[in-house]
């Protein structure tokens, strides 16, 4: 009886299939030239700005001083390029707008060596099949000079004898008239004025020895107006703005080897004092105006991991190759380019401008705020203030004082560190520099997605449906006050005090960072290679009390040895998804930079290195990510350091270590010189400790709190297991003042 089903179930797909067998193929045409032109016509010429920029190309190529545009209606009425270049021969009007028609190169091999921005001979033909084209030129010696319109590639009617400047004078009209859909598409005239002016714009700050003029028909006044100089600067002041040029600083940056890289680069970059919503970046390379979304997301991750909010820079670069190393016909429009070790020379200016960038930052200056009346101070008396301004004629928003929110979570007066007097000290001093605190956290851009793993996007998936709102809003808006202990930092929201547990809280966002970053993490690279063994050794000897039984060393040798040689098999998937390298012998060279600008305290890395041997299950691969991720969050949280604080009560294990060497000093023969040596060594390791809880505490401050608003989302857990803890509120504290 099944068999019977499955052969009715068969015959049936067979009926239905069977009238389609039966349908003959379509038949092959070759389309007219009309068509193939005017889909073409559609590739090349996609905007008027596209229009624009092959014919100001023309002009250049032809050796323009001066370039003059007239616009109408956003170009789709009128587009006129007028040039002072040596002009169009008469006996070539004939076949000027014909397709693969030109006068810059004649064989296949020129293209290798094209130094003209013009090779194809499409922009004019591509032109006369979507809107109607007159072109006016006059020659060198000629006494008048010549007007012919085109259509569809030929010519309308012979040349015709007309008055003429120097150059070439030529009229696109009714843009796009004989293709409806795409006429409709682009009825915003402003804005495709605007890009034509930007599009000027960068011609005319890169080709300083001519004189560009760019306005709206009607208009009296020019929206882009520039004179042949000398100086790509004056240029820049006269296109973008004082604003612009006053804050900008020159580059350069070159390799001559050949085996790598051949290129020169010059240009201009944005300093710290510049802000802009969004990047402005020129880009010519061999003197034509490309677009390179590689060297662009290059400098933009330099600027948004270095200045503070992301700031969009505005940058110029001119890179002057040999023809040989770049092929410019790989795009309809030539927009782009293709360059030979293209990923090198990236590497290169990102590199300079970084470094460029980051020495600026030293000399960075800030508008003055007239110090007015203080926020803290200034109470009403009625015991009422205004929250926020009200507009003009309407009642104003009384808040109760004792509801009144005095910080902003962004703002850093009312913190801790206001109110303490501390010794300065010049390496802390250099170290909490506004160069250092402006660039220590800056992961503005979103990581790149995690993996295709399913593990690891179903523990993303967990971490974000077992995430607390009430939590998370603490988290977004909060002050960061100071730190209260060796654990807990104050915290601020709205009118509440908060304790937050920063190893919890640290744990927590580096074990989230791994899983989002996933398989694309930068690494710090380790000056030693550090082994395993040793490693894992130190770390069973300090889990060990009796430390000294001969069996339990050669038994930690041996779970040392099991270990070393079960990561150095896992080490090819360590160093794919973590970043973590480990060489052939077993070495520790490289780990994954989880946060920006922060450093894991490396006195635990042997407890890191134990936990990845011991506790994960390599077989299982959501449990065997879930548990390295873990490793790696505990390894990079902000314990503790093992030295005390030496500004709580750890200050007596250092002046206890004093009266241990002094009393040993008495029974010495030369107690004079070694109670100098004992005070250096003593001094030395305070000013150590002292450094390094400041390091821990500015990294608090201005990474860890910083990241937690960005990425951080607190689980449910930490409501109750004392990660955060409510020590009081504005209104409570009233009702006790209001008491006394």
């Amino acid at each position: 009886m099944h068999i019977e089903s499955n052969r009715m179930e068969m015959e049936l797909i067979e009926t239905q299939v069977e009238p389609l067998s039966r349908i003959d193929p379509p038949k092959i045409q070759r389309l007219s030239d009309s068509v193939v032109n005017r889909i073409a016509a559609g590739e090349v010429i996609q905007r008027p700005v596209s229009a624009v920029k092959e014919l100001i190309e023309n002009s250049l190529d032809a050796a323009s001083s001066s370039v003059n545009l007239l616009i109408k209606d956003g170009g789709l009425k009128l587009i006129q390029v007028s040039d002072d270049g040596h002009g169009i021969r008469f006996e070539d009007l004939p076949i000027l707008c014909e397709r693969h028609t030109t006068s810059k190169l004649s064989a296949f091999e020129d293209l290798q060596r094209i130094k003209s921005m013009g090779f194809r001979g499409e922009a004019l033909a591509s032109m006369t099949y979507v809107a109607h084209v007159t072109v006016t030129t006059i020659t060198k010696d000629q006494l008048h000079g010549y007007r012919v319109s085109y259509r569809d590639g030929v010519m309308e009617h012979e040349p015709r004898p007309c008055a003429a400047v120097k150059g070439t004078q030529i009229m696109v009209e009714n843009l796009f008239y004989n293709m409806a859909a795409r006429r409709k598409t682009l009825q915003n005239s402003s804005d495709d004025y605007s890009k034509i002016v930007d599009l000027v714009s960068r011609f005319a700050i890169h080709h300083i020895h001519v004189s560009f003029s760019c306005r709206k028909h009607g208009a009296v006044r020019a929206d882009v107006h520039t004179v042949a100089t000398s100086s790509r600067l004056d240029a820049i002041k006269s296109v973008y703005g004082v604003s612009v040029a006053r804050n900008l600083i020159e580059i350069e940056a070159s390799d001559n080897d050949p085996s790598t890289s051949v290129f020169e680069m010059h240009g201009y970059m944005s300093n710290a004092n510049y802000a802009a919503k969004k990047i402005t970046m020129v880009l010519f390379i061999n003197d034509r105006l490309v677009e390179c979304s590689a060297l662009k997301r290059a400098i933009e991750i330099v600027y948004a991991a270095t200045l503070p909010k992301a700031s969009k820079p505005f940058i110029y670069i001119s890179i002057a190759l040999p023809p040989e190393n770049i092929d410019v016909n790989v795009h309809p429009t030539k927009r782009e380019v293709s360059l030979l070790n293209q990923e090198v020379i990236i590497e290169k200016i990102q590199s300079m401008v970084e470094s460029t960038l980051r020495s600026s930052n030293e000399a960075r200056t800030f508008q003055e705020q007239v110090a007015g009346q203080s926020s803290l101070s200034c109470i009403n008396t009625s015991k009422e203030i205004n929250l926020s301004p009200m507009p003009t004629g309407s009642r104003s928003l009384k808040v109760p004082v004792h509801k009144l929110v005095r910080t902003d979570s962004l703002d850093p007066v009312g913190r801790l560190h206001a109110y303490t007097r501390i010794k300065s000290d010049g390496h802390l001093e250099k170290s909490a520099s506004l160069n250092a605190v402006r660039s220590s956290v800056r992961q503005r851009r979103n990581p790149k997605d995690s993996s295709e793993l399913t593990s690891v996007q179903e523990l993303l998936d967990e971490i974000s449906s077992n995430c607390d709102p009430g939590m998370l809003d603490i988290v977004r808006h909060c002050t960061y006050v100071g730190m209260a202990d060796d654990v807990f930092a104050l915290l601020q929201h709205n009118t509440r005090l908060y304790l937050a547990n920063v190893v919890n809280l640290s744990k927590e966002l580096m074990y989230q960072q791994v899983l989002s970053r996933f398989g694309h993490f930068n690494a710090i690279q380790l000056s030693d290679p550090v082994p395993l063994k040793d490693l894992i050794i130190l770390a069973l000897k300090e889990e060990d009390v009796d430390s000294e039984c001969n069996d339990d060393d050669s038994l930690k040798e041996k779970i040392a040895e099991m270990n070393t040689e079960l990561l150095k098999q896992k080490a090819e998937m360590l160093e794919e998804y973590f970043r973590i390298h480990i060489d052939e012998h077993g070495n520790v060279s490289r780990l994954p930079v989880i946060l920006d600008q922060y450093t894991p305290d490396m006195d635990r890395v042997p407890e890191f290195a134990l936990c990845l041997g011991n506790d994960v299950d390599w077989e299982e691969e959501k449990n065997c990510i879930q548990a390295v991720s873990a490793a790696l969050g505990n390894f990079y949280a902000m314990h503790p350091l093992m030295l005390p604080n030496p500004s709580g009560e750890g200050s007596l294990f250092y002046k206890k270590r004093k009266l241990i060497d002094g009393i040993a000093e008495e029974n010495t023969c030369d107690s004079t010189g070694s109670d100098i040596i004992d005070n250096e060594v003593e001094h030395e390791l305070l000013s150590e400790a002292e450094t390094a809880w400041a390091q821990r505490e500015w990294s608090i401050q201005h990474v860890l709190f910083p990241s937690m608003r960005l990425f951080f989302k607190p689980p449910v857990s930490m409501a109750t297991d004392g990660t955060f803890v409510q020590v009081t509120s504005l209104e409570k504290l009233y009702r006790i003042f209001e008491r006394c």
